[in-house]
C-alpha cells in the first residue's frame, strides 16, 4: 500500500471517502471530477505551449536578423517550434487515447532504446558549448537524455507496481537505482548535470507513490547529495558557476554572466513589461535567450504578469497531475502520474529558480515553452499518459487506487470501514427483521 495519496490527501490535494453512504455521490460526481482535472492539465499545457511558440520567435527572431544582415530566416525557430508542437501534440492525442498500456508493454524497450542512444551520443553525438547532447544532424536531432527521463519513471512505476514489497526496502529498490545510476552516470558524462537533478527528483517520487520508507529515502538523499558536491568540486565549470551562484559580482563578465544578464532583463520588464518584441536583452547581450534563459525574455517584454502567468500555468498543471495520481485506479498508473508530474514541475522550478537567481544556472530548458524539440515531444507525450490515466480514474477518493490498511479500520477487526455512527448496527439488525 502507498502511502502517498495519503500524505497528499492531508496537504489537501484529495480527502479519503469515509463510509458507504457517499459512494454513490462520488461515481454520479466522477465524471466532472475527472473531467475538471484532465482539463485542467490540457488548458495548462496549451497555455504554455502558445506562449512558448510567442516568445521563441520573439526571442530569436532578432538574433536570427542581426548575425547574418537580414539574411536569415527570422521565422526559423518558430517553424520548427511548430513541426515540434505539431508532432507532440499528435503523440500527446495518442498516448492519451490508447497508449497506457501499449507504453507499459513497451516499457523495456524504450529503456533499452535509451541506454543505446545515450551511449551512442557519447560516441558520435554533435557537440554544442562543449557539450554532446545531441545525435543526428539537421532536423532530425535527437537529445537521448530527454528520453531518458521519461523512460526511467516508466521502468520504475511498472517494476514497483508489479512486485508493490520492494518498494518496503533499499535492497528491494535496488534494481531500480543501479538501472537508474548507470542512466544518470551516462547523462554526467556528456555532460549534463541538469538532466540528471530532474532523473532524481522524478525518481524519487516514483518511490515516494510507491510507498517507500522515510529513512530509506534520507539515507539515498545523502549519497546523491555527496556525490553531486564531489562532481561539483572536481570539474571547474561546475565550481565557476556554484562561485558565481554564491557570489554574483565575483565574476559578472564570466561564469556570472548568464545570471546577471538574466536579472537585468527582469528587472527591464517592470509590471507589464517592454511589449512582445521590445526587449533588448534577447540582441547577443542575455546567452540562450530562446532556450534555457527564455524566462528572462518574458520577464522583460510581459513584465512580473507575464511571469506569474506562467507560475500559475505549472502551479495548475502541479494540482492536476498530483490530483490524477490520487485518483488513479491502481498502483502502477498512480505512481506513473506522480513520476510524470513531478518530472515536468521539478524542470520547471530548476529552469525558474536559475532565471531568478535562487538557484544555479544548470541549463535545463523551460518545460513546453523553451525552444527544443526533444524536449518538447517527449513532455507533450507525457502529458497524454497523465491525461489518459485521469481518463481512466475511477474516483478521485484515495482508497479507489490503494486499499485500506490493516489497524485503518477504527478498530475493526475483518479490515472493513465502519458504517457512520452506531446507526449501523441497528440499520443492519432492523433489516435482518
Amino acid at each position: 500500500m502507498s502511502a502517498f495519496p495519503i500524505a497528499l490527501g492531508r496537504l489537501g490535494f484529495g480527502r479519503p471517502a469515509r463510509g458507504k453512504a457517499k459512494k454513490k455521490a462520488k461515481k454520479r460526481s466522477r465524471a466532472k471530477a475527472v473531467s475538471a482535472e484532465y482539463n485542467m492539465l490540457l488548458t495548462a499545457t496549451l497555455c504554455l505551449l502558445a506562449l512558448g511558440a510567442v516568445m521563441v520567435f520573439s526571442a530569436s527572431s532578432t538574433t536570427r536578423i542581426l548575425q547574418d544582415g537580414g539574411l536569415s530566416d527570422s521565422a526559423f525557430y518558430l517553424k520548427r517550434t511548430l513541426m515540434f508542437g505539431a508532432v507532440g501534440l499528435l503523440i500527446m492525442h495518442l498516448t492519451a487515447r490508447h497508449g497506457l498500456q501499449a507504453v507499459r508493454n513497451l516499457t523495456p524497450a524504450i529503456l533499452g532504446f535509451c541506454f543505446f542512444m545515450l551511449v551512442a551520443v557519447l560516441a558520435i553525438g554533435t557537440s554544442v558549448n562543449g557539450a554532446s547532447r545531441w545525435i543526428g544532424s539537421g532536423f532530425l536531432q535527437i537529445q537521448p537524455s530527454e528520453i531518458a527521463k521519461v523512460a526511467l519513471v516508466l521502468y520504475g512505476a511498472d517494476l514497483l507496481a508489479r512486485k508493490p514489497k520492494r518498494a518496503r526496502s533499499i535492497e528491494g529498490f535496488m534494481p531500480f537505482l543501479v538501472v537508474v545510476g548507470l542512466a544518470c552516470a551516462l547523462i554526467m558524462l556528456e555532460p549534463d548535470m541538469g538532466t540528471t537533478m530532474v532523473v532524481t527528483f522524478a525518481v524519487a517520487a516514483t518511490l515516494i507513490a510507491a510507498g517507500a520508507r522515510p529513512r530509506d529515502l534520507g539515507l539515498i538523499a545523502l549519497a546523491i547529495g555527496a556525490a553531486a558536491l564531489l562532481m561539483t568540486i572536481v570539474e571547474p565549470y561546475r565550481m565557476a558557476r556554484l562561485t558565481g551562484f554564491l557570489n554574483p559580482g565575483s565574476d559578472a563578465a564570466g561564469a556570472g554572466f548568464q545570471a546577471a544578464q538574466a536579472k537585468i532583463a527582469l528587472g527591464s520588464g517592470g509590471l507589464f513589461g517592454v511589449g512582445i518584441g521590445n526587449g533588448v536583452q534577447k540582441a547577443f547581450y542575455l546567452p540562450e535567450a530562446h532556450t534555457d534563459m527564455i524566462l528572462a525574455t518574458v520577464g522583460e517584454e510581459l513584465g512580473v504578469i507575464g511571469v506569474v502567468g506562467v507560475l500559475v500555468a505549472f502551479g495548475l498543471f502541479a494540482l492536476a497531475g498530483y490530483r490524477i495520481a490520487i485518483g488513479a485506479r491502481d498502483l502502477h498508473q498512480q505512481v506513473l502520474a506522480a513520476g510524470l508530474t513531478t518530472l515536468v514541475v521539478m524542470q520547471a522550478f530548476i529552469n525558474i529558480g536559475a532565471v531568478v537567481g535562487v538557484l544555479p544556472v544548470t541549463g535545463v530548458p523551460l518545460p513546453f515553452v523553451s525552444f527544443g524539440g526533444s524536449s518538447l515531444i517527449i513532455l507533450l507525450a507525457a502529458s497524454g499518459l497523465l491525461v489518459n490515466i485521469g481518463r481512466r480514474s475511477s474516483s478521485r477518493a484515495i482508497p479507489s487506487a490503494v486499499p485500506a490498511r490493516q489497524g485503518d479500520d477504527r478498530g475493526r477487526r475483518d479490515g472493513r470501514p465502519r458504517d457512520a455512527g452506531s446507526g449501523g448496527r441497528r440499520r443492519a439488525a432492523g433489516a435482518g427483521g
